[in-house]
């Protein structure tokens, strides 16, 4: 399989699938002298991992990073300070798979000659033949977006220190869309929302919070712990926390992270209203991008809004918009050009209709952009299918585990990997201006 590498100089390949053994994620470019902790990678999995209500498929995956190489294994020298470290070498970190049981591969099994609609299963038969990894569909199972949040949170880090934030939000969700609201905020609410999740995640509280899982624990050790947890996770019970409390406290609703309340009230029971139904529904999410200097990005091929494009080859994603996106097709001239004015010495924009992104570079405004995310295929209502092997016509009913939207966990994905495209833009952009001569 070609195809799953992605960047320049801040390079990701990613591989596994959903019911081998696990999956791993292999980066170059990160600079030396970084420290990265496996508990900081697991904040990121655990907003986007299922088996956490209603809205996610009941697998209950501990998506626990372990980082395998890249960083030092001790101290170098004496006096030197660098155990964990990155050194310069590739940075790879593994996710094992936990919650794979056997009496699920049978359900895969006996229902994989029968492809769902909207799923890539017919198609990646046709290209792989039978020896298609099938069972929980592979990498074309969401749960290859765990490899995309873990490389994009070191991404994250490494923009933070040059003053460059991501932040991602549901947008929209079975139909209800979110009022506008200030970045500030946003990125405030999506603060809260992670210290909430911490605080009431299972795999969290089991293993970190507790202390068992150490970073300078070796690698068997850590297995150990992770074979441990294999033969556990089901009896693992989920903390109870008062919900009305948490909304009071942090101002947000802890099942689903649009960041107005109220509006994500909305959303929810419109995704269960639809979801009780035996269907599914779809969504949008938005990015927002802050700090990026004016200029960046590479034309011809590879202007920022085409590299951004890319978030297309995340799973169940449609479409992606920049700025107004097509609402440009409904505006004219003078409402869609966003007007520049002088103010204390800087340019000031009156609009950003343009999402921050004009002949393919960075005007030096907030990056806007969003993504349509298609309604999940699996659904409890009878499907008209075919047997993929005797292309005979067929029917297909409710298949195995289910989530009733993937909007609810896209969010983390598409602001890591808007991460790993800024990241790698900003790292080119970076090299290109320092070559110029005095």
């Amino acid at each position: 399989m070609i195809g799953c590498t992605h960047g320049n100089l801040f390079k990701t390949t990613v591989a596994g699938g959903s019911y081998q053994e696990g999956l791993s994620i292999h980066i170059q470019g990160i600079p030396p002298g970084y420290f990265f902790t496996e508990e900081e990678i697991y904040v990121e999995l655990m907003l986007r991992k299922p088996g956490q209500g209603e809205l996610t498929s009941p697998r209950r995956e501990a998506d626990v990073p372990v980082i395998y190489s890249g960083v030092n294994a001790a101290d170098t020298m004496p006096g030197f300070k660098n155990a964990g470290y990155t050194n310069g070498t590739p940075l790879v970190i593994l996710i094992p798979n936990v919650d794979r049981h056997f009496e699920h591969i049978e359900q895969y099994q006996l229902t994989n000659r029968t492809p769902r609609p909207g799923h890539a299963s017919y198609a990646s038969f046709r290209k792989y033949g039978i020896w298609d990894d099938s069972i929980g569909a592979g990498i074309f199972s969401g749960r290859y977006t765990s490899t995309i949040v873990a490389a994009g949170c070191i991404a994250k880090r490494i923009l933070k220190d040059h003053g460059i934030g991501v932040v991602s939000f549901v947008r929209e969700a079975a139909g209800i869309r979110m009022k506008d609201m200030p970045v500030d905020e946003i990125r405030r609410k999506a603060a809260a929302y992670r210290e909430v999740r911490k605080q009431y995640d299972p795999i969290y509280l089991e293993l970190y919070a507790s202390g068992k899982m150490k970073k300078e624990m070796r690698f068997f050790e850590k297995m150990a712990i992770l074979a441990d947890l294999e033969k556990r996770i089901p009896e693992i019970k989920k903390p109870q926390y008062d919900e009305e409390a948490v909304r009071k406290q942090y101002d947000i609703n802890p099942k689903l992270f649009c960041p107005d309340p109220e509006t994500a009230d909305a959303m929810y029971a419109e995704i269960l209203r639809i979801m009780n139904e035996g269907d599914s529904s779809g969504g949008v999410v938005e990015v927002v991008v802050t700090g990026v200097p004016a200029g960046m990005g590479e034309p011809v091929f590879n202007k920022l809004d085409g590299e951004l494009g890319r978030l297309m080859s995340i799973g169940t994603v449609k479409a992606v918009e920049i700025g107004c996106g097509t609402e440009a097709a409904r505006m004219t001239g003078s409402k869609c050009n966003d007007a520049m004015r002088m103010k204390d010495g800087r340019v000031v924009f009156m609009s950003n209709n343009a999402g921050g992104i004009t002949g393919g570079l960075t005007t030096g405004q907030d990056i806007i952009a969003r993504v349509t995310v298609k309604p999940t295929p699996t659904i409890a209502k009878p499907q008209l299918t075919i047997d993929k092997v005797s292309l005979e016509n067929k029917e297909l009913a409710a298949v195995t585990r289910r989530d009733p939207t993937i909007v609810a966990r896209m969010w983390p994905v598409v602001e890591a990997f808007t991460s790993l495209i800024i990241l790698d833009t900003y790292m080119l952009h970076t090299a290109y201006q320092n070559m110029r001569p005095e």
